[in-house]
């Protein structure tokens, strides 16, 4: 990392080299919870904060040598660790006729399902930031790629292990117990572990394919209580896993698949998400489309938590409808409900974002668990609905 560092110290000293585009956004974000808290120490109501991405990015003028640079900060009212920051990005990519290397610090996402991200591993997930795991931190890595006529295939070198974030016991969107800083790894090298992955990825017509290994360090955690039984603790096991994303493109119609077996903690266990999405386009006459997307998911990992990394989508559907209005604005409303066939828990989600001229967005974001049982690994959420809304300024 000290490398990393001096590395970038120099980049203003050959940046007239190089075409240089700054950009990125400050904010503010809300978020209301509609109940009070179920656990002692939580908040209650509003939980504020304040947001920064600036984004650096230098390029050749031939294109073949770039520079990224994406710090991001969060400062939180309410919940300590959710006031964090991390680097996303701080790379130099060098790109020729059939391959390019990457070196230093990046966000890599795969993967074509809507309501559960499978195979998406390289990097691990900012969980103080949402629960949808989507929100990633950045990941050291080199990676080397090349594209040929038969596909593109790309190693991963992952020389450093990122621990997930998680809220702390006065913060909402938590489990109970709450998750302590400690941690704890099945690699003697703890963090230093290097990591491993091989992806082959290519398009046949309308078909997409994506094939990959990973060996290393898990990025999903079981948890083992603390000696005192007030909280838990966060276990990294090394894992084995072998993961596959596939997506059919046919007129309006876009089926998806995504499937992993993983070996971990002496045990082997599969999991699988698919469905559709369907388009219908320029909606009585106008400019919108509307999306309607179907998804099952179903995994057959141990339902404990010491014994496997606890998991949601066990055996869900997930019906969703998308709104593109298209717009100036980019206006954009996403509806969507994950309902467990066993006992009916369900989550709804609703997620809408419009520009207002060239600089400011605003994005509506809520959660509303509803039918939640007590047995289940949401009953420390059943009271955690609410609605947020964002307010990005864009420079």
């Amino acid at each position: 990392m000290r490398h990393l560092i001096l590395f970038f110290a120099v980049l203003p000293l050959v940046a007239d080299a190089y075409e240089t585009k700054l950009s990125g956004f400050i904010g503010g974000e809300l978020r209301y919870f509609v109940s009070d808290a179920q656990f002692e120490n939580q908040f209650n109501g509003l939980q504020a904060s304040l947001l920064l991405q600036p984004e650096v990015q230098l390029q050749a003028d031939k294109g073949n040598n770039q520079f990224s640079f994406i710090p991001f900060i969060r400062l939180d009212s309410r919940d300590d660790r959710r006031t964090h920051g991390d680097l996303r990005e701080a790379y130099w990519r060098h790109i020729d006729d059939q391959w390019e290397l990457l070196i230093g610090v990046n966000r890599v996402f795969w993967g074509v399902a809507e309501s559960n991200h499978l195979v998406d591993i390289i990097n691990q997930t900012d969980e103080v930031e949402d629960i949808d795991r989507e929100d990633k931190l950045g990941q050291p890595m080199i990676n080397l790629s090349a594209q040929q006529g038969w596909g593109k295939l790309s190693l991963f070198i992952l020389p450093w292990f990122r621990e997930r974030t998680f809220p702390s016991k006065d913060g909402r969107l938590r489990s109970q117990p709450s998750v302590e800083r400690d941690v704890m790894y099945e690699s003697t090298a703890e963090q230093g572990h290097v990591d491993f992955a091989l992806r082959y990825s290519h398009y046949l017509g309308d078909w997409d394919l994506g094939l990959y290994y990973f060996t290393g360090t898990g990025r999903e955690p079981r948890f083992l209580l603390n000696e005192s039984g007030a909280g838990l603790i966060a276990l990294y096991d090394q894992i084995d896993q072998l993961g596959s994303d596939i997506q059919f493109t046919h007129g309006a119609w876009l089926w998806k698949f995504e499937g992993i077996v993983r070996s971990q903690n002496e045990d082997e266990f599969s999991a699988t998400v698919g469905g559709f999405e369907y388009t219908l386009y320029q909606i009585n006459d106008s400019a919108a489309d509307l999306g309607v997307l179907l998804e099952y998911s179903h995994d057959t990992r141990d339902e404990d938590p010491a014994k496997a990394p606890p998991v949601i989508f066990d055996d869900d559907i997930f019906l969703a409808a998308r709104l593109a209005v298209n717009d100036t604005q980019d206006s954009m409303l996403l509806a969507g409900i994950s309902i467990d066939r066993n006992d009916h828990s369900s989550v709804l989600s609703i997620e809408a974002e419009r520009r207002f001229g060239s600089r400011w967005s605003v994005e509506l974001e809520s959660r509303w668990f509803m039918n939640i049982k007590e047995e289940t690994l949401l009953a420390s959420l059943k009271k955690d609905s609410y609605v947020g809304l964002k307010l990005l300024r864009y420079f």
